[in-house]
Order: C-alpha cells, then sequence, then structure tokens
C-alpha cells in the first residue's frame, strides 16, 4: 500500500509542476519496462538469436558429420 501511494504521489508532484505530458509519460513507462525486461532476460541467462543461431549451425554440421561416418563404417564392414 505504501509503494502504491509513493508511485502516485510521484506523479502527483509531476502533474502539479506541469513537466509531464502524455508523451512523457508514456516514454518513461516504456524505459521502465524495457529495463525490468533486461533485467529479467539477464537474470535468466539467456541466448541472444545471433548466438542461437550459431548454436544451430553447429549442431547441424555436428549432424552431417556423424552421418558420414555411419555411412564410412557400414562401407568399411560390409
Amino acid at each position: 500500500m505504501s509503494k502504491s501511494r509513493f508511485v502516485l504521489d510521484k506523479f502527483a508532484k509531476l502533474f502539479e509542476q506541469g513537466l509531464v505530458s502524455y508523451k512523457d509519460i508514456s516514454e518513461e513507462i516504456l524505459t521502465i519496462l524495457k529495463s525490468k525486461r533486461d533485467e529479467i532476460v539477464f537474470k535468466m541467462k539467456l541466448a541472444s538469436k545471433e548466438e542461437v543461431d550459431i548454436l544451430n549451425k553447429r549442431i547441424n554440421k555436428l549432424e552431417k558429420q556423424i552421418k558420414q561416418r555411419k555411412k564410412t563404417k557400414k562401407a568399411n564392414k560390409s
């Protein structure tokens, strides 16, 4: 309850001072949400899209090598 009251008091002060417009509020809220998102992603230790793409390429390459080795082993056994 006290935290929500604190936030409301801050917004009230901003309105009283006449420094806030709709655009300013929306930009500030978006900035806060983006920073919180970044914190959560950092804590979860998620990989970026580029890292995932690189790992997928490595996996595909390794799968091809495994298939080739299996084929050569079958050919050597016969």
